[in-house]
């Protein structure tokens, strides 16, 4: 709490915003005795329900206004209100928070200070803190941060025409196939990744409802709908969970729907793991004969699976994956509840597996040979796969498969194009540039260390990236290494449904002690580094507030990754000189601009190595405030032990060092 002997505005909040509004007064200058000069009082709420009265009225004596910061709802404003409504009016104080003194309840009613709507940014708070100090004192700091984030405004307007990267669904998802419906039908979503089909088919998948509520409000639209039949994704951890009591409940309604289970065999969407429970295609099968299903067909990716039916009740038919639209053209002509069961392995758990030889690898990869290839886009049509990716060619605008992200799906074969090379037997070649064996001496020499920057106050690192590309494995790394050497670290996380191909964003704060971190987002025009593993990403919205000309440093990957939308429109342009010039201008032009993906991929063979390749180009840049050794430790202590190299640590920390000079002399496009 702080205190003044002559208080005139108090400040309430409680939790993360009682850290945003630390670090809100820090940005305006005001430390604990310049409040107590100014006449400002803060409160920390530790349990905001119910809200302790007598610590609330010792507080709020002699203030003329409460200023409540509390993300969503009013609850401890509201509380507040009423314990002090009673107050005579020559001592009560004035309550605000989302609303201005003029009111919420008033028509019309007043301005809104601090939005119900998502979470609170420390320059969001920081203003309304300025304003309401305004009406008593100033300060040449409070009117210099003020103008700054007057002129970030301008700035910002240039970065709403950056493209978004949203989620999309993986490379060789089953999904691609598994939510799209025929022609004249349109399905309803629900949760899991397949609700991402509401973003990616829009025109044909609608209506998102609560895990287990699956189909549900057909139920109650399908008597007054003029819509004979509609489709509804179920993924199978949801089915295990609630799910199939919305099929239970459609079934007794007698409604014309077909369920379409999507048997995935993992719960995809946070992570990868395994169904809460024990279930199967063909425990799916028996219930749902046994809830009284009249017509079940089981589609699979292989069908050699169900060479045995005898796990299987006799209405099942089994088809092929490729069938899939036939067999939803005709289910939909079917009275009644109907179900299909679409078995396909999660993409991402493919993968998972076979690095540790747990699923079947196909000795088989396609190519694309870019002299046939005329530049349809019908295999992105076809597989809606983010793996295949503009090649710009002399001739025009070709494609190309990411051989470091492909899963190896073949859904973009199915198109009539003569352009496809299928290599079997052959493995990717994997450089050894990048393996060095204990002792052994390199072609790189030495390298001097970098001089490590001072986090005396907190030093602020936004990561952007790709989500699955590894952008949090880079935040975990550098907090552990912080952590080991004795340092206060705050790593968040902004990752969500991004997690999978979106946008994901990583805010990671380095201090001398944790006690010097309180907020842990970046505040606006408050980073010192940006690591934009992803361009796109780096020219967001979002990344270009947290950058300021004078104090920001940015390392940036210019890979042109274009984002899933890229599957469905074929013309879609990378807008990279805009998208360079506006992160260039934030950063004053100290940015590095290099090919990440193209150097990490020829020195390790896989371009999953590119955000380890940026995390150690920025660091012997001299943009980390982090010594070598930790660092190593950091690595060890956060890869599961079936992840680790065959060189071991000592081998990544040499690899740290040595690719930044690597880079420095292939392709440096920014300068200092």
């Amino acid at each position: 709490m702080i205190d003044s002997p002559k208080a005139r505005l108090g400040i309430i909040a409680s939790g993360k915003s009682y850290l945003d509004v630390l670090e809100a007064l820090s940005e305006l200058g005001i430390d604990e005795d310049f409040a107590a000069e100014i006449g400002l009082r803060l409160f920390k709420v530790s349990m905001p329900w119910p809200l302790e009265p007598e610590g609330v009225r010792e507080f709020a004596q002699g203030l003329d206004e409460i200023l409540v910061v509390e993300e969503k709802r009013q609850m401890v404003e509201y509380q507040l209100k009423e314990q002090l409504y009673n107050w005579r009016d020559d001592v009560r104080p004035r309550v605000i928070g989302k609303f201005d003194e003029k009111g919420e309840w008033v028509a019309p009613r007043g301005e809104w200070l601090l939005t119900s709507k998502a979470d609170f940014s420390v320059a969001q708070i920081a203003r309304v803190i300025a304003a309401r100090i305004a009406r008593f004192h100033t300060s040449d700091l409070i009117k210099a941060r003020l103008a700054f984030l007057d002129a970030k405004d301008a700035v910002l307007n240039k970065a709403i025409s950056t493209p978004p990267r949203p989620a999309y669904y993986c490379s060789g998802c089953p999904h691609n196939t598994s939510t799209k419906v025929p022609e004249g039908s349109f399905a309803l979503a629900g949760i899991g990744c397949h609700v991402m089909a509401t973003a990616i088919y829009p025109e044909f998948n609608k209506l998102t409802t609560h895990m287990g509520g699956e189909g549900g409000p057909w139920i109650g639209q399908a008597p007054f709908s003029q819509v004979p039949h509609v489709f509804a994704n179920l993924g199978d951890g949801t089915y295990f969970h609630s799910g199939y009591l919305a099929i239970r409940a459609a079934v007794a309604a007698n409604v014309n729907m077909t369920y379409k289970i999507l048997y995935n065999d993992a719960v995809a969407m946070t992570g990868g793991q395994p169904v809460d429970g024990t279930t199967s295609v063909p425990m799916i099968a028996q219930q749902m004969a046994a809830e009284g299903i009249k017509r079940i067909a089981l589609v699979s990716e292989d069908v050699s699976r169900y060479s045995d039916r005898s796990n299987l009740p006799g209405l099942v038919t089994i088809h092929d994956r490729k069938d899939m639209d036939a067999v939803q053209r005709d289910m939909r002509e079917v009275p009644g509840v109907t179900v299909i069961i679409y078995d396909q392995t999660c993409a991402a758990e493919k993968r998972r597996r076979r690095k540790k030889g747990e699923y079947p690898d196909p000795d088989q990869r396609l190519f694309i040979n870019e002299a046939v290839c005329e530049g349809c886009g019908d295999c992105g049509v076809q597989s809606n796969c983010t793996s295949i990716l503009p090649l710009e060619t002399e001739f025009g605008r070709k494609r190309a498969i990411d051989q470091s992200s492909c899963n190896k799906d073949y859904s973009c074969v199915k198109g009539f194009c003569p352009s496809f090379v299928t290599v079997s037997g052959g493995k990717l070649k994997k450089s050894k540039t990048g393996v060095i064996k204990k002792d052994s001496a390199d072609d790189f020499g030495v390298l001097p260390e970098p001089a490590i920057p001072s986090c005396d106050t907190p030093f602020n690192i936004l990561i952007n990236g790709i989500g699955g590309t590894g952008v949090i494995t880079i935040g975990a790394l550098m907090g552990m290494a912080a952590h080991l050497e004795g340092k206060g670290a705050s790593v968040l996380d902004m990752t969500g449904m991004s997690q999978k191909n979106g946008s994901v964003t990583s805010h990671v704060r380095i201090a001398r002690t944790p006690q010097a971190i309180r907020a842990q987002r970046i505040a606006t025009g408050e980073a010192d580094l940006i690591l934009g593993c992803d361009m796109l990403t780096a020219g967001s919205h979002d990344a270009i507030s947290k950058m300021r000309p004078g104090r920001t440093r940015a390392v940036v990957n210019v890979h042109q990754q274009p984002p899933g939308q890229f599957a469905k429109n074929p013309d879609w342009q990378f807008p990279f000189e805009e998208v360079k010039a506006l992160i260039g201008e934030s950063v004053d032009q100290q940015a590095d601009f290099i090919d990440a993906t193209r150097l990490a991929t020829a020195l390790m063979g896989d371009s999953i190595a590119t955000n380890l390749f940026m995390l150690g180009y920025a660091y012997q840049r001299g943009e980390l405030p982090l010594t070598p050794t930790p660092r190593v430790r950091a690595r060890e202590q956060t890869q599961s032990r079936d992840d680790r190299q065959p060189q071991g640590a000592a081998g990544h920390h040499r690899l740290g060092q040595v690719l930044p000079r690597r880079a420095g002399s292939a392709e440096r496009t920014g300068h200092r």
